[in-house]
């Protein structure tokens, strides 16, 4: 039993998930660690697309001066009460996004809001290389459509490999903290200077 206890502790720290959410992750895994993280994640998710309907009006600006002084970051995170915006786990999560946008630097938000005459400009780029090959056109066509996916994904901050865990995205990280926090959380916009 006291294994079982220490298992549970474990993946409340690690996951912030509630008493009977793990007891029943574990329970369903059959007291395996990686599969109750597994269930929990998808159970997380499945809360975090259920709240995403849900209006924010209340949030944190955050800033972040990297210690040379050479690159700072205003971002904007909302949530739907300022209950949840004076959490320690609220808080923390806006200070690494701002961290994220100082180290990656991303274009925009979401892939849809990269702006249409840079993808364009990049689409040009790529399809103009990818001709220089001399491959059939169907070919072509796939490493075009694979490297702009690839260039998206790179551009854009919810798709961007997170700058501490790089097996998760930013986008994945939001969504564990929409279900830690119990609230739609959503990152609205950033500002990004570099000298």
């Amino acid at each position: 039993m006291a294994s079982t206890m220490e298992k549970i502790k474990q993946l409340r720290e690690e996951t912030s998930a509630g008493m009977m959410d793990v007891k029943n992750a574990l329970e369903e895994s059959d007291g395996d660690l990686d599969g109750a993280r597994k269930s929990l994640k998808e159970k997380g998710k499945a809360t975090a697309a259920k709240k995403s309907s849900r209006e924010v009006h209340e949030g944190l600006i955050e800033s972040y001066i990297h210690f040379n002084g050479k690159v700072g970051v205003l971002v904007e995170v909302d949530c739907e009460t300022d209950f949840v915006a004076r959490t320690e786990q609220f808080r923390g999560f806006v200070k690494n996004v701002a961290l994220h946008i100082a180290s990656m630097n991303p274009l925009c938000v979401a892939p849809e809001d990269i702006p249409e005459d840079q993808l364009s400009e990049e689409r040009s780029a790529v399809e103009k290389q990818a001709a220089e090959m001399g491959k059939p056109e169907n070919v072509t066509q796939k490493i075009v459509d694979g490297r702009m996916d690839k260039w998206i994904a790179e551009r854009a901050l919810l798709t961007q490999p997170y700058v501490k865990d790089e097996d998760n995205t930013v986008g994945e990280l939001l969504q564990e903290t929409i279900a830690a926090v119990g609230e739609n959380v959503v990152i609205r916009r950033f500002v990004r200077y570099e000298l």
